[in-house]
């Protein structure tokens, strides 16, 4: 045996501090360079937007950002034709919360019943599948019809969009629990009430909880949808106002103020679903991302 191999010096091995440093370093700076590349694509769209709008395409029909920009600053500091901003976005969101706290409540109760009850869901599946296959651009013009231009169109609307994203997830959710568990359990002496609040609804909460992320956009298509067949307030109104008067630039608006809710929105259901389901296991490691 050489020499050289008798004397080589032993591999360093690294301690598990510095394992998790360097983790959490790369960690960073996967995430600094996955925001700077959504930056550069944003600001490479809406400059080709821009000078596209400026040199070859007609703004009055499509607007730009610098007259996007120009009007939510307007809104934002002089008010609508109609009322100030903030004003606009409190009905919109007024009716979405309602909406969704109503369609959650609805689609949990309904779909935990019938996941549990096969005999009910045998029964009752055709007519589930027939009122989930109705436009909703129809139930929102009947609901215009039955409860007026205020409040109440709107939030049936809504509630209409949210239970049916609920309540599929939350039958599932129902079904999926191990048959095992639940037979232990009433071995061991648990009412069907004590089943149910216990062993069903804790074990379908993570299929619940993700389904608010649709519902959640949901609420909002659904008040604003309700706003835009009628209505004296709210960003569908808006929008509804914009289109009439040929504003591409307001339309714009409306929909990027909308947007902005929807994320601050998702960004609060995320914070809550990550504290309800703390005990599950990070998919993927520290280096999985969602999006």
């Amino acid at each position: 045996m050489s020499p050289d191999v008798l004397t080589a010096p032993a591999p360093v091995l690294e301690s598990e501090e510095d394992i998790v440093a360097r983790e959490r370093r790369a960690h960073l700076r996967r995430k600094r360079n996955t925001w700077l590349l959504r930056l550069a694509i944003v600001v490479v769209w809406l400059g080709a937007w821009e000078l596209t709008a400026t040199y070859w395409i007609d703004p009055f029909f499509y607007s730009k950002p610098s007259k996007i920009a120009q009007r939510l600053g307007e809104w934002f500091t002089e008010g609508t034709d109609f009322g100030p901003i903030w004003y606009q976005i409190w009905v919109t969101v007024e009716e979405a919360l309602l909406g969704l706290v109503l369609g959650v409540l609805a689609g949990v109760l309904i779909g935990v019943l019938l996941g549990r009850s096969r005999y009910l869901a045998d029964v009752l599946a055709p007519f589930v599948k027939a009122a989930n296959a109705l436009p909703r651009i129809v139930l929102a013009a009947l609901f215009f019809i039955w409860f007026g231009i205020g409040l109440s169109s709107k939030v049936a609307t809504a509630f209409v969009l949210v239970f049916f994203a609920v309540f599929f997830n939350a039958f599932t959710g129902a079904r999926e629990v191990d048959r095992n568990v639940i037979d232990n359990a009433r071995i061991l002496g648990a009412s069907r009430t004590q089943v149910l609040t216990s062993i069903v609804l804790p074990s379908a909460t993570s299929w619940i909880l993700s389904s608010l992320h649709t519902a959640l956009g949901f609420a909002l298509i659904g008040a604003v949808v309700g706003e835009y067949t009628g209505a004296q307030a709210g960003l569908g109104f808006l929008i509804s106002n914009a289109q009439g008067t040929f504003d591409s630039a307001g339309i714009y608006a409306g929909m990027i103020i909308i947007t902005v809710v929807a994320l601050l929105a998702e960004f609060v259901i995320s914070r809550l679903e990550n504290r309800l389901l703390r005990w599950r296991p990070a998919p993927g490691g520290t280096a999985a991302s969602g999006i």
